[in-house]
């Protein structure tokens, strides 16, 4: 049976674009891993996001892997303004929200916002 997630991997245009979107913007910590700190994660709680460049992902790999096709829902304890805020600094604006959903455990407000590939992205709070 699963338990949790552990990691998933992005394919991005751009490494630097991802992790300026995601480090500065999202508070996400940069890691560098491989034998000579090649291969770049995102790291957030007990989770990771890999990173591939386009062209250069590593193997096994998703049979089509596509910059901007990821949908993902990230959960925080700021306040949602304030996370809009700094996005919007970064480039990013909301394009919807903040709106009630249901999330894996409960309700959520959730706002919604754009990766630099496109991916949406939905940073939500439990009430």
């Amino acid at each position: 049976m699963i338990a949790s997630l552990d990691d998933l991997v992005l394919t991005v245009a751009s490494i630097d674009a991802a992790v300026a979107f995601y480090r500065d913007g999202l508070g996400m910590e940069l890691r560098s891993f491989g034998e000579r700190g090649e291969r770049k994660a995102l790291h957030f709680g007990a989770h990771k996001i890999n990173l591939h460049e386009r062209g250069r992902e590593l193997e096994p790999r998703a049979l089509h892997p596509t910059p901007g096709s990821a949908d993902l829902c990230f959960l925080t304890e700021e306040p949602l303004e304030a996370v809009a805020e700094r996005l919007q600094g970064l480039g990013h604006p909301v394009i919807e929200g903040p709106v009630e959903r249901t999330g894996a455990t409960g309700p959520i407000v959730s706002i919604y916002l754009r990766d630099p590939d496109g991916n949406l992205i939905e940073i939500a709070r439990r009430f």
